[in-house]
């Protein structure tokens, strides 16, 4: 895959329904919805940052975006152009968090729980002094 965008554009399908807003991108076969406009376009956005993150991560090539006016939309359909700022959704999936599993001995594990230590943040900022990292 060649190098990686920070910001792509794809088109999304809004149908109103009753009940809800559904949101369809025709060029990845994903879909979403909302109670709302706002509800639809931010469920919308999240949606095309995670499919095209998977796609990177997947090394597999993006499908060629849909132009906005080539989309043909039923009554109650309006084609929507939809875009997404991928370096935040990469950063949200690096912080992701992890489970590790960590050894003490039993009378420290004791010890550190009477006053309340938080093992997790220990443990990052002891990582990061030792690896000399902000």
């Amino acid at each position: 895959m060649g190098k990686k965008q920070e910001r792509y554009f794809y088109t999304a399908v809004f149908n109103y329904d009753d009940n809800e807003i559904s949101v369809i991108f025709p060029d990845f076969d994903v879909a979403t919805s909302g109670v709302d406009e706002d509800d639809a376009l931010l469920s919308a956005r999240e949606l095309l940052g995670i499919t095209i993150f998977g796609y990177e991560e997947d090394g597999q090539p993006l499908p060629a975006p849909t132009q906005l006016s080539a989309v043909k939309c039923e009554p109650g359909e309006h084609a929507v152009l939809i875009d997404v700022y991928m370096p935040s959704v990469r950063n949200a999936n690096i912080n992701k968090s992890v489970n590790r599993t960590v050894t003490l001995p039993a009378w420290l594990n004791s010890v550190a729980l009477e006053h309340n230590i938080n093992f997790s943040q220990i443990l990052q900022d002891a990582i990061k002094q030792q690896l000399h990292l902000n």
